[in-house]
């Protein structure tokens, strides 16, 4: 395990690079700056803010300068918060990301395990095709829409929740059902499709023709290899839910680190949108591999080596 760990490690390292790479000359190729403002400096207050920022240099070598500073874990000021480093604003925004993208994680697994499974065990029923019918729903229902339709009827018209901020536990509720439906929907599909396959197999007829009750074979006999399919989403979902949380958090007016990247692909604050890229590049990174090993430990006829 520990050489599959070294092995995964050192082939994140030219991936890093490369999303690095891409990501400082897209910034730098697009149009407009990070200074161009309705009210335009002078142009020598604009050559000393670029000398200081050190964007009077040529782009190449720009490139090699932020380079080092990535190596050594410097991100660099921010030119939207002057005063405030990169590092700082992550270090305060990603918890609240964090946050919201576990809660709804819960919020999928929840409401995704409990209807694949019971389309399984009633399959071709109503159990089986209401639940399934939601899943499509919700899989064609963007987060953006779904957003301001819950604020619509649960914040506005029945004043349950409040339409923005994050202030109070209820503040939570709304953007965690907003981002979350939408897996739920996948993480639903996957577990019947898992489900359906195990329930299948011939020690499932054992189990039933012994007389097990069918949460007895659900959760003792099936669990394990059922949820394999969505254990092998997790990875990719939990990368889809914290930059989904993009959006989610500019509706919402949620200060995580999603709303402070949007903010900073607006201004074409380079740093801030580097560190972003970076900083959830290397998170995801980290959990796709924990995801890895946690497949391993469920189906043990798969090797580190494989």
């Amino acid at each position: 395990m520990l050489r599959f760990i070294a092995r995964r490690l050192l082939e994140t390292i030219p991936v890093l690079f490369i999303i690095a790479t891409v990501t400082f000359f897209m910034m730098h190729g697009a149009p407009g700056g990070p200074f161009d403002s309705e009210k335009k400096p002078g142009p020598e207050v604009l050559a000393r803010m670029k000398a200081h920022y050190g964007l009077d240099k040529p782009l190449f070598q720009q490139y090699l300068l932020q380079m080092k500073h990535l190596l050594q874990g410097d991100l660099g000021p921010s030119f939207k918060y002057p005063g405030r480093s990169v590092n700082e604003i992550i270090a305060v925004s990603f918890p609240v990301s964090l946050e919201l993208g576990c809660e709804a994680l819960v919020v999928a697994l929840v409401f995704g395990l409990a209807a694949g499974m019971v389309a399984s065990l009633k399959q071709n029923s109503a159990w089986d095709h209401v639940p399934m019918s939601l899943a499509m729903a919700g899989l064609c229902v963007p987060t953006f829409v779904m957003g301001p339709l819950l604020i619509s009827a649960f914040a506005i018209h029945m004043d349950w929740f409040n339409a923005a901020g994050w202030f109070f536990p209820r503040d939570r509720v709304l953007p965690a059902l907003t981002l979350g439906a939408y897996y739920a929907a996948y993480v639903a599909r996957l577990t019947r499709g898992g489900f359906l396959e195990i329930l299948n197999q011939d020690y499932i007829r054992t189990a039933r023709a012994k007389g097990a009750g069918g949460a007895r074979i659900l959760f003792k006999h099936a669990l394990r290899g059922g949820i394999l399919p969505v254990v092998s989403f997790l990875g990719p979902a939990v990368a889809g839910l914290l930059t989904g949380s993009f959006v989610v958090e500019t509706i919402f007016g949620i200060p995580g680190l999603g709303r402070y990247f949007v903010m900073a692909a607006f201004n074409r604050d380079y740093f801030m949108v580097m560190g972003s890229v970076l900083f959830y590049a290397c998170f995801v990174v980290a959990f796709n591999l924990a995801t890895d090993i946690v497949l391993v430990w469920l189906n043990p006829k798969l090797r580190f080596e494989e």
